[in-house]
């Protein structure tokens, strides 16, 4: 058992941030912004102030702390999302990276060292009070987004991949009905459609020959994959919290964890990935290093995602991981030589002009 929690003074406050995060997992608004739940994938955070009358306000708004926050959280994802695609889409000395799951696995693995510490520090001692087999639905979806948005690179250009992430809304109010019989109003479909319609454009205006059709496709089910799975693990999150309500982010981050190491591993050993990616490693130290720091920048941001929830709010924080989407695909399409025609620019208006619409309206509300 763990000893009494105490807050402890001049600290970060990380369960403020907990709490936060709990309200916006309570919210009817679908809206979800591109950050690292778990260490790998992104979390959902909305715009809307929290609700509950207790609900701790942002606080300490100084510039120095918000520019802090946004290098931060730039920093972090912007080396994140580059070499992801790195690892995923160019030739080591012997090849390309062989296993999509592995880079799955060893993202949990420095992600569970993060939250057992930051238990500890909290708490006291490495304990979730809930359990562990009411996390294995929300894991085994999480490990499934995860592996379908490292593999879908394979085939798909990284600047659709972070695009597509925008569509989330859609899959997200979908479980959301389904499993959380929530209700949305009508300007939530307006927006959702209005995405779905600035992505098709981008996707379409990327053009491929017909010898890529058939793979192009495949990349777009892995993005379908990926996002429909990453919208039911922000959904049963949301369900393990009211009927948990004592589980913070973090004993969250570690029990998800926990599963998704024992999946991906048994994926590894069935599917014979494992002693093959390892040899692989061995041969390619670059490779290693592309894994570490991978894992690095998914733990980091997700820390200055807390720091900046608590500091200024949800609103400040989309708008930054909004800002940052924008980055990763001017940064990509640079440093990789992606050619992007005129209606992938007006796609790309289109979606992030109404995901700003959605910022400034749920700003207002």
């Amino acid at each position: 058992m763990c000893p009494p929690k105490t807050k402890r003074g001049g600290d970060l406050e990380l369960q403020s941030a907990d709490d936060l995060a709990d309200d916006h997992a309570d919210d009817t608004s679908p809206l979800t912004s591109e950050v690292e739940r778990d260490g790998d994938d992104e979390a959902a955070a909305e715009p809307e102030q929290p609700s509950k009358p207790n609900a701790p306000v942002a606080e300490a708004k100084s510039p120095y702390t918000l520019a802090f926050c946004f290098v931060g959280l730039q920093a972090s994802y912007l080396t994140w999302g580059y070499i992801q695609e790195k690892v995923m889409t160019t030739e080591y000395e012997t090849g390309k990276f062989p296993s999509a799951t592995f880079c799955v696995f060893s993202n949990r693995v420095l992600a569970i060292l993060v939250a057992a510490a930051v238990m500890v520090y909290q708490h006291g001692c490495v304990s979730v009070p809930a359990p562990m087999w009411a996390f294995a639905p929300c894991a085994l979806s999480n490990s499934l987004s995860s592996w379908g948005q490292y593999q879908s690179l394979h085939y798909v250009s990284f600047p659709l991949q972070t695009l597509t992430k925008s569509t989330k809304v859609i899959p997200v109010m979908l479980m959301g009905k389904l499993l959380n019989h929530k209700k949305y109003p009508w300007v939530e479909y307006a927006e959702a459609a209005c995405i779905s319609l600035g992505v098709a454009l981008f996707a379409l205006s990327e053009g491929s020959s017909p010898s890529k059709t058939g793979t192009q496709f495949l990349g777009v089910l892995l993005l379908a994959l990926y996002v429909t799975s990453d919208s039911f693990t922000s959904q049963w999150q949301s369900r393990v919290y009211r009927s948990h309500p004592a589980v913070d982010q973090f004993q969250m981050m570690f029990a998800v964890n926990c599963w998704s190491i024992v999946m991906t591993l048994a994926a590894l050993v069935t599917a014979d990935e494992l002693l093959p990616t390892l040899r692989f490693l061995s041969l390619n130290h670059a490779a290693i290093w592309d894994n570490v720091v991978i894992a690095i920048t998914s733990a980091s941001g997700q820390l200055f995602i807390y720091y900046t929830i608590r500091k200024f709010g949800p609103v400040v924080f989309t708008i930054i991981m909004t800002t940052r989407q924008m980055f990763s695909m001017i940064l990509s399409t640079v440093a990789f030589g992606h050619s992007l025609g005129v209606w992938s620019y007006v796609g790309a208006v289109v979606v992030f002009g109404a995901i700003f619409y959605r910022i400034r309206r749920g700003g207002r509300g």
